[in-house]
């Protein structure tokens, strides 16, 4: 593999690394995870997963490392679709717990419109990253969309691209959504990426769903 990303300095909550690995391996099988864990220098993730707790020490270099090592293994089209259904079943097998804690998923909650839902919701699930983490993220609203930032993002730490490449948080973002909405699906596109020499990684998310 070429050149590792080295450690960054900023961390996600064990319990967010550990989410991780199982979602990864969900989608790729034990044997693919192993792989991409021993192509990406962590084997001892291996036998030992991050401990279920809110302690941060999961660096963004670890996320970092493992997208580009999708990439190598899968290449830029495979390892594109690995990321993006890695997110939506990060999001679908822990992550929605955090958003319990934000307050989001509650009757009331659930009871109220659609946009109504998406302008509490998507704030929420910024709020949960920038909360729990070093990943700082913030939400703008317009007419007819969100714009999402991640100005510190673990997915391109380190990385440069000539195209957005964080489709792990495209793929939490489209899950969160159709949790929030109650399974209706949006259009999520990444605008702007840090890899490519962006402020920050920029989703634009469209208000009405996908049809």
């Amino acid at each position: 593999m070429k050149d590792l990303v080295p450690a960054s300095g900023y961390y996600y909550p064990n319990s967010m690394g550990r989410i991780l690995l199982a979602s990864m391996e969900e989608v790729m099988g034990r044997n693919g995870l192993n792989a991409l864990l021993n192509l990406t220098n962590m084997p001892h993730f291996i036998q030992e997963p991050p401990p279920d707790n809110l302690e941060k020490r999961f660096d963004f270099a670890n996320i970092a490392n493992l997208t580009q090592g999708l990439d190598e293994i899968y290449g830029p089209r495979g390892g594109r679709g690995l990321a993006l259904r890695g997110g939506r079943a990060i999001f679908s097998r822990g992550l929605k717990h955090y958003g319990t804690l934000a307050g989001v998923g509650d009757l009331a909650f659930k009871a109220l419109p659609l946009q109504a839902k998406l302008k509490i919701g998507v704030p929420a699930v910024a709020r949960i990253f920038s909360q729990f983490s070093d990943q700082t993220s913030r939400v703008e609203e317009f007419d007819s969309y969100f714009l999402y930032y991640i100005d510190r993002c673990s997915m391109c730490w380190g990385r440069t691209a000539d195209h957005p490449i964080c489709y792990i948080a495209v793929g939490i973002l489209q899950e969160a959504l159709r949790w929030v909405s109650g399974g209706l699906e949006f259009r999520i596109e990444e605008i702007e990426c840090v890899a490519m020499g962006a402020r920050s990684c920029v989703f634009k998310i469209e208000k009405e769903p996908i049809k």
